[in-house]
């Protein structure tokens, strides 16, 4: 039996702007979702993110060990939306919009509300490529 995706609970082309801000993210539906392959804001990244801390490096602010954010701007590691919510915080007081998790080594801009596929755009490359040999022991599988 194949699931049948039901296209009715999209709100249509037509329905005003208010509805229109409850539309998922594409591919969101599925678990899946499409980083970006720009973002204006890279100007902000580290000047050298080929030394960067390692992924068990704790919350600067609480310690926490797990769910933790190395902000791209400054290199600051700090904790998720999903535990006291300090890279938001980051964010929030210093405009630093670009995070790498160390969860699962996706990219983050803030400011842009989106994923950046760091494989793709060449700047945010080295801090995906140094973070996944630290945490895997290993270079990176390279995509087709």
């Amino acid at each position: 039996m194949a699931n049948k995706a039901s296209s009715s609970s999209l709100p249509s082309i037509n329905e005003d702007a208010a509805s229109v801000d409850e539309v998922p993210l594409y591919g969101s539906e599925s678990g899946w979702v499409e980083a970006r392959t720009h973002c204006d804001h890279l100007a902000s990244l580290s000047q050298d993110l080929t030394h960067i801390p390692t992924p068990d490096t704790q919350c600067n602010r609480c310690q926490h060990p797990d769910e933790n954010w190395l902000c791209l701007c400054c290199k600051d590691v700090l904790c998720s939306r999903f535990v006291n919510k300090h890279m938001l915080e980051h964010y929030q007081q210093s405009d630093h919009c670009l995070a790498l998790s160390y969860s699962d080594l996706s990219v983050w801009c803030f400011s842009c509300d989106a994923y950046l596929d760091a494989q793709v755009i060449l700047s945010l490359r080295p801090a995906y490529e140094i973070a996944y040999f630290l945490k895997f022991g290993e270079a990176p599988p390279l995509r087709s």
